[in-house]
């Protein structure tokens, strides 16, 4: 367990390591409760430094011997590592140490998974493994050495040798501390071999437990697409004679980059039509790419310090949604992304979490794996390019990489390259990384004498920490369309770089329509006084699938509140027939016009109201979007059955994105066929069912209108011995419960033979799904919110990172009545005055309760 009293760390405050690391060779001898590390490492002083204090990161570590150059010496020792005089120039430190894999549930370090072993060292897992600077900045080239009694032994970079019992491993590129990794155990691998643009044989394999061969190829097509995607469109080259992926059962996150052995969440590669679903065949592919990906932007160019994580992770994830987008659809791509965006970014902008893209200080590192630092370093990215233009980018790009080549680097080294290749200055867009917040852009319109003049206004409401905003810089695309509906201006970039600022468009005939911020060009929460008439003509004649979509999403968003605060006495039907004949139209992608049937997640309006003023009510909010999917399915009645048969898919399955649109789109059919016929096409589908997206679309559809009760017990049957796919079941019926039900089915699911709470994919199955069932978790007796601090509080005792995570639950609970807010600051204050209480849970709730 981590100390629970936090230290407060700042970016201002960083200073070199007093030594450089020439080179680590690492042995490894491993057993359960007894493994031994040995070390040797060559440091030499740092001339960059001047403080010459040799301190060793090191954490639940039982230090045997240590030598400098061959002579003993006895280190001063503390809970966070070591401290020892050392010679003024080069030395060798040698050191052993013996830790406990099989009794580390916080999965970080060297832990075991199921009989394997594997580590997972991002950020500051190293530390856990043996004494080292256990900081990005300090770079070496690893060689190691393991030894054990099982099958396969993994580490970084390419396998010098190998006998009975033990393999070397050795990493020709230096690397900080977080990129080292380690795999042992009883796999099985699925191999490839790639051959890169410049002619070099690379031997690929996906490493997995016997039983889940079967699962693998998917995982390996999407690495062989990878690889060549970025060497098309990034120039960039694996630079390794082998790249080992392995699946882990027990992990805390998706992935993990480690160079040339990335480790994988199991959820995150293992695939088969039967047992996957569209959903999860397109998660991991993305995912995929993200890790490999970083193999240059995050391995071979790294971070300086953590306070720099958006640099590898902002622009790994701007990389892989390239990626997504040219190997599916850019449009529901980038639609899918600002949905994820709102749900999860937005919230924590506005609320007590609010942080810079590049934080300023922390107490736990763990807890700024973000999606400010992902989703909104990606938008950061994708804005930059938006400024400077595709070509001016790639050179950028390549002028990045030639530059920075081996080392860690700052958000300035990565600004500068821009600044060099364009002629810009970028400090003020520089703001985009240090000031929170999402800034709010207001438009008004003027037509006279046949100019049409748009007029911005930005402001970024006050967050913790940072009371006073300066504008920033916008990117804002901006199309015009006539009253007939033909464009008459393309889509055009505007910059805007004051608080208010006017543009105009001149030598038009008459009045245009506006479509504004098109392709969410920046992450802004847009203020503008748009009619429902003017909604309904951009949802049929925008040009830009986005701003078409948003036209329809703020039509839903309207309609779902004036049901919600009395103002109308039910769904918007005119809206409705509109959006059908959209629907109807057989021209638009599938997955397209899937995404139109979405609605706004009952989180989304409980903000939308709290910003107007209103205090929403989760049940309120939860009986609106029931009633608008019910008068939808009665209102189409007619029209369902040919919609879907034009989503029938008649071939043998295929995980692309042709096939995967059509299934979205008669997956939301049949839930409002579910609503008129009492779910027996839906139990159709189910028994019949031959892939896992279409029987988990009717499962979920059946448990919606309670109605799964016989197809639950037999989908538990079928894949108890399936781990992740029992995952989903675990998860579904929570998610889709009556509110009235969720804690009660969470709490049953608990006492399930299956439900693994040192798991994280089973635990994020169960309270996962239980935030996100939003009238059931914010039940007004508060139940939800004790259940969910009870297990917190269980969890954290054994895995910390996880329990952190889960804690942002509760990021939003001043948005709620009086009641719910008492209880959710009990329930935070519960958590917080827990003895023994990690650093990464206590950051979480101190923060959240101010």
């Amino acid at each position: 367990m981590k100390d629970a009293a936090p230290q407060t760390v700042y970016l201002a405050d960083y200073t070199p390591f007093g030594y450089g690391v020439e080179d680590v060779h690492l042995t490894v001898r491993l057993d359960p409760g007894k493994t031994r590390v040995q070390s040797r490492i060559r440091f030499a002083p740092n001339p960059e430094a001047q403080d010459r204090d040799f301190f060793l990161h090191g954490e639940e570590l039982t230090l045997l011997w240590a030598k400098i150059d061959g002579a003993a010496v006895t280190p001063q020792l503390s809970d966070q590592g070591l401290r020892c005089t050392v010679p003024d120039g080069p030395f060798i430190w040698e050191a052993e140490v013996e830790i406990a894999p099989e009794s580390n549930t916080a999965l970080e370090g060297l832990y075991m998974s199921n009989g394997m072993y594997c580590t997972q060292c991002e950020a500051e897992g190293f530390r856990k493994i043996t004494f080292y600077p256990d900081r990005p900045d300090v770079m070496a080239v690893f060689t190691v050495r393991i030894e054990g009694p099982h099958p396969v032994l993994l580490s970084n970079g390419n396998p010098v040798d190998s006998g009975e019992g033990w393999a070397e491993w050795h990493d020709p590129w230096p690397k900080p501390a977080y990129l080292f990794a380690l795999v042992a155990g009883d796999l099985v691998n699925h191999p490839d071999r790639f051959t890169t643009m410049s002619g070099k044989e690379v031997e690929l394999n996906i490493w997995v437990r016997p039983g889940d061969e079967g699962k693998c190829a998917f995982g390996m097509q999407a690495l062989k697409a990878s690889m060549r995607w970025d060497e098309e469109v990034y120039g960039r080259e694996y630079d390794l004679d082998i790249f080992n992926v392995v699946a882990v059962d027990d992990f805390n996150m998706g992935a993990m980059e480690n160079k040339g052995l990335n480790i994988f969440n199991s959820a995150a590669v293992l695939a088969s039509p039967e047992t996957s679903t569209d959903a999860n065949f397109e998660r991991i592919e993305a995912i995929i790419a993200h890790e490999y990906f970083h193999n240059w932007t995050g391995n071979r160019i790294t971070c300086r310090d953590w306070f720099q994580l958006c640099l590898k992770e902002g622009l790994t994830v701007y990389r892989d949604s390239e990626f997504t987008s040219d190997m599916r659809s850019a449009p529901v791509k980038r639609i899918g992304d600002v949905i994820d965006l709102r749900a999860r970014q937005f919230p924590e902008d506005q609320g007590p979490l609010s942080h810079p893209v590049r934080p300023e200080s922390f107490q736990e590192i763990n807890n700024f794996y973000t999606a400010t630092v992902y989703e909104k370093g990606a938008e950061v990215i994708g804005m930059l390019k938006r400024l400077v233009g595709d070509e001016v980018y790639a050179k950028a790009l390549t002028l990045y990489f030639d530059r920075h080549d081996g080392q860690a680097c700052t958000i300035e080294d990565w600004l500068k390259v821009f600044e060099d290749v364009t002629g810009r200055d970028l400090t003020q867009f520089k703001r985009w990384y240090s000031q929170s917040g999402t800034p709010h852009l207001q438009v008004a319109e003027r037509f006279e004498n046949g100019t049409f003049t748009l007029t911005f206004k930005q402001r970024t409401p006050p967050t913790p920490g940072q009371d006073e905003k300066l504008p920033q810089v916008l990117p804002i695309a901006v199309g015009l369309l006539s009253p007939s509906g033909d464009e008459v201006v393309p889509t055009t970039l505007l910059e805007m770089t004051e608080a208010e600022q006017s543009f105009d468009f001149g030598g038009l005939s008459e009045r245009p329509v506006a479509s504004v911020l098109r392709g969410f060009s920046a992450p802004v929460v847009l203020e503008r006084a748009a009619s429902r008439q003017e909604r309904l003509f951009l949802l049929a004649h925008d040009t830009d699938p986005f701003n078409r979509w948003e036209a329809n999403r703020a039509l839903a968003q309207e309609s779902l509140i004036a049901s919600i605060t009395g103002a109308e006495a039910g769904p918007d039907t005119a809206w409705l027939s509109a959006l059908l004949e959209v629907v109807k139209n057989a021209a638009q992608d599938p997955a397209y016009r899937a995404l139109l049937l979405g609605l706004p997640s009952q989180s989304e309006l409980a903000q939308a109201l709290h910003q107007r003023g209103v205090t929403p009510d989760p049940d309120s909010i939860h009986a609106a979007a029931e009633a608008h999917r019910q008068t939808r399915a009665e209102l189409w009645q007619a029209d369902l059955p040919m919609l879907a048969r034009e989503t029938e898919v008649t071939a043998p399955f295929r995980p692309d994105a042709e096939q995967a649109g059509k299934r979205a789109l008669g997956s939301s059919l049949l839930a409002m066929q579910s609503r008129l016929d009492g779910g027996a096409a839906a139990q159709a589908q189910f028994d019949g069912a031959d892939n896992m997206t279409a029987q988990l679309s009717a499962l979920t559809s059946l448990i919606t209108i309670g109605a799964a009760d016989s197809a639950l017990r037999a989908f538990e049957k079928q894949w108890r011995h399936d781990r992740l796919v029992m995952d989903k079941w675990f998860g579904v019926q929570i998610a889709y419960a009556p509110p009235a039900m969720a804690v009660e089915m969470a709490g049953l699911l608990t006492e399930h033979p299956a439900f693994d709470m040192k798991n994280p994919n089973r635990f994020r199955a169960v309270f996962g799904a239980l935030a996100g069932n939003h009238a059931g978790f914010h039940r007004a007796d508060g139940a939800g919110y004790d259940q969910l601090a009870d297990w917190l509080i269980k969890l954290d005792a054994k895995n910390p990172q996880t329990a952190a995570r889960m804690c942002s639950a509760f990021q939003t609970w001043r948005r709620y009545d009086a009641d719910r807010q008492a209880r959710m600051r009990a329930a935070l204050t519960r958590i917080a005055d827990t003895p023994g209480l990690s650093r990464d849970s206590t950051e979480m709730v101190t923060r959240m309760l101010g």
